[in-house]
């Protein structure tokens, strides 16, 4: 049997020798790395989360009124293209049009200008055509605030390219609203409010939504969509009183459901004072003359209707 401290002693002379061979004897595994929230990119995913919930319903009307294709026949593509690399396009359909002109058509959404979009959106075009050897129609939607800046064409000794790039800031938001699928409505928020101004244009935008849009629920869910995408805009800079900044936007004393659902109360409020005064002025004239219904009605600005219902509900 070896002594304890002669085996101490054996045991300290390999732990030595490991260390110098670096045999990682009794090397703890390295731990993650505990990353923080990035709020940047956690909006984005919003937004993205956003466009993927609204954009197949929202999509025959893009591509008719904002593309101007008229697609008699739409057909889905695989949205993912790996050859060298991966890459995911937002949508990716094969359309044949009214003049029988089949093509695959690619729709890209951006938040943010990104000087090197032509370079991607030229590899998109390469995978493309290698992929499926028919024409290609390219499409970048900017949602961002503001007005798409980034370069639409690349230009080299061999080679020229250029894809179609649109600002929906630029479109007339009226164009959205007409639309009769709450998804496609929901776009206007991010379009042109013209003349109109921001608050006009709003309160149509949310009443439009709202009014089209069945269960609470989902009503629910259109508002926080609405809210979300409100941020890509910058709404905070509207001088309006439905809202006086996206932060406040989000609380309830200044948010625009609020806002908007207090004066229906108040006018629906109004509107049960008047009726109370009317069918007492009704019950008055009926106690104390010998008009007829219909001269009743007349004095009292009210419909015959109304005074028989007042009639009634005094003999029951």
């Amino acid at each position: 049997m070896i002594p304890y401290k002669n085996l101490l002693q054996y045991w300290g002379r390999f732990f030595n020798v490991s260390k110098t061979l670096n045999l990682g004897i009794l090397k703890k595994p390295p731990q993650p790395t505990m990353h923080k929230d990035n709020p940047g990119q956690k909006q984005i995913n919003q937004y993205d989360k956003i466009l993927q919930e609204n954009i197949e319903a929202a999509l025959p009307g893009l591509i008719k009124n904002i593309l101007h294709i008229n697609a008699v026949h739409t057909e889905e593509l695989p949205d993912s293209l790996q050859h060298t690399k991966e890459r995911k396009p937002d949508v990716l359909k094969k359309i044949t049009d009214d003049k029988g002109d089949t093509f695959v058509l690619h729709i890209e959404f951006q938040t943010k200008n990104d000087a090197d979009m032509a370079y991607r959106m030229a590899e998109y075009l390469i995978m493309l055509l290698r992929m499926y050897k028919i024409p290609v129609k390219q499409y970048m939607v900017y949602i961002g605030e503001g007005n798409a800046t980034m370069p639409s064409e690349l230009s080299h000794e061999s080679l020229f390219f250029r894809y179609n790039l649109i600002s929906i800031s630029s479109i007339d938001y009226h164009i959205f609203l007409r639309s009769a699928n709450p998804e496609e409505k929901i776009f206007a928020i991010l379009a042109n409010f013209g003349k109109e101004g921001a608050e006009t244009a709003i309160k149509k935008i949310v009443t439009e939504i709202i009014q089209n849009t069945q269960g609470e629920l989902e009503r629910e869910r259109r508002k926080k969509q609405l809210r979300v995408l409100a941020q890509l805009r910058n709404l905070a800079k509207a001088n309006i009183d439905i809202m006086e900044s996206v932060a406040s936007f989000f609380k309830e004393e200044n948010d625009i459901f609020y806002i908007v659902g207090e004066k229906r109360g108040i006018e629906k409020g109004r509107k049960e004072e008047r009726e109370e005064k009317e069918v007492l002025f009704v019950k008055n004239l009926l106690a104390q003359t010998e008009f007829n219904d219909e001269k009743i009605a007349q004095v009292a600005g009210v419909t015959v209707a109304f005074v028989q219902r007042v009639k009634s509900s005094l003999t029951k």
